[in-house]
């Protein structure tokens, strides 16, 4: 199954590794150090222009900005 993680934007499910908020979870210094390093590796994708709300982690550590809620992109999974 695929999700799909905005602006025609799809990940299958079985490759994800987790679903974050960007609020809660950029607190902490190792999310934001986690965050920076796959930056500089270029492994950042934002698949938004409006105001990212997650990312998604993919097992190639591929990270995904997405403008859509946690709750929306768990509902539209069976990830829970």
């Amino acid at each position: 199954m695929y999700i799909h993680l905005g602006n025609e934007i799809v990940v299958r499910e079985d490759e994800i590794v987790g679903i974050f908020d960007l609020d809660t979870t950029t607190v902490s210094k190792h999310s934001r150090k986690f965050l920076e390093i796959s930056e500089k590796q270029k492994k950042v994708i934002n698949v938004s222009y409006e105001l990212p709300k997650s990312f998604v982690v993919t097992k190639d550590k591929k990270v995904y900005i997405s403008q859509i809620s946690t709750a929306t992109l768990q509902k539209r999974s069976n990830i829970l």
